[in-house]
């Protein structure tokens, strides 16, 4: 399996040092801006919600536990109350609030900051989990995935006879559903995960619905892990979780096609003339720490690439960009919007 960036921090080299997990669930900051009225903006009403906040369920599930589940670590996991849930990155945090048990949690970590989760306690230093906070809360369960860490912590969670679940990276759209379920499985609440899973798999389809008719070729996006202040630029391939996104909102992923490997490649003028991107795929937090739109076009190679000259730069919000998960369909919405602002 592809490492995530905040592994490979851990041991890679000096250009890597800086990326930290933001690309697992980092943290959401809404730019409060309309989407323009283009046909992908249409999706339906729940698609186009303030990104800032989640949209729960409707009804309020009970939960029915006791349930074993299974831990993508190879464990099995039995969960008897899920009275305090700590998710442990903004995507799970997203999962719990939408499946209507948000009233359940009792701390968050950085990356989560949606608004109905802002009064929550923060129980991670940067992007390492913080045993002590977690414990200091009396959590009945606790939602991991394979990039929480360091292991020590996770180990002494789990050491103090706390369930702990790790969940499978999500990177790509067909892992959206499966990630629903198991979260609700390990919930008590698998009828509401159903729900959810079948409420976002009919707003992505209303996304994708919307989409002007592809032509001959499809505009190729590169996507630009951008951290001015480490000076850390990075060009991603076929394992940054972007391709998926990127082919959904009727685009190409340039990286994949410029037959780059594994998931991010230092950024070059030679990598970007071989990638030729008609669009770039920023994160919102990573275009402003360059400057924005005038700064990114400063960097080597960026100014002559079809994106370059016609400044289509597409930016979403960190936190949602890669969380795969119930705000996907928002995602995809604000991808193509402007992947595809001037079709008609």
């Amino acid at each position: 399996m592809t490492r995530t960036l905040r592994d490979r921090t851990r041991t890679a080299p000096a250009v890597l040092l800086a990326v930290l997990g933001l690309l697992l669930g980092a943290a959401a900051c809404s730019t409060g801006e309309a989407a323009p009225d283009t046909p992908a903006a249409s999706a339906s009403a729940s698609a186009t919600a303030d990104p800032d906040r989640i949209e729960a369920l409707p009804d309020t599930p009970a939960p029915r536990l006791p349930v074993t589940v299974p831990s993508a670590d190879g464990r099995q996991v039995t969960v008897t109350s899920a009275d305090r849930i700590i998710p442990l990155n903004g995507s799970l945090a997203e999962l719990v609030f939408s499946l209507g048990l948000g009233d359940r949690a009792v701390a968050r970590d950085v990356s989560t900051t949606f608004e109905q989760a802002a009064k929550l306690p923060v129980i991670t230093q940067a992007h390492e989990v913080s045993a002590e906070g977690v414990l200091s809360l009396h959590p009945t369960v606790v939602l991991a995935d394979r990039s929480t860490g360091p292991a020590e912590a996770v180990d002494q969670i789990r050491a103090a006879g706390v369930p702990l679940i790790v969940l499978d990276d999500a990177k790509k759209l067909d892992d959206v559903g499966p990630r629903i379920d198991r979260v609700a499985a390990a919930l008590g609440v698998p009828e509401a995960g159903a729900r959810l899973k079948e409420r976002t798999q009919r707003q992505i389809a209303d996304v994708q619905a919307q989409l002007p008719a592809a032509g001959a070729t499809r505009p190729k996006v590169a996507f630009l892990y951008l951290r001015g202040s480490a000076s850390v630029f990075l060009l991603g391939g076929p394992d940054s979780g972007a391709p998926s996104l990127i082919e959904a909102a009727g685009g190409e992923d340039a990286g994949t096609a410029a037959h780059l490997t594994g998931d991010f490649t230092p950024l070059t003028s030679e990598a970007l003339v071989k990638a030729a991107p008609d669009a770039i795929l920023v994160m919102t937090k990573g275009l402003e720490s360059v400057g924005g739109v005038d700064g990114l076009l400063e960097l080597p190679g960026v100014a002559q690439t079809p994106a370059g000259l016609d400044r289509r730069i597409i930016a979403v919000d960190d936190g949602r960009l890669l969380s795969y998960g119930p705000r996907t369909p928002e995602v995809l919405r604000d991808i193509a919007t402007q992947l595809h602002r001037d079709a008609e």
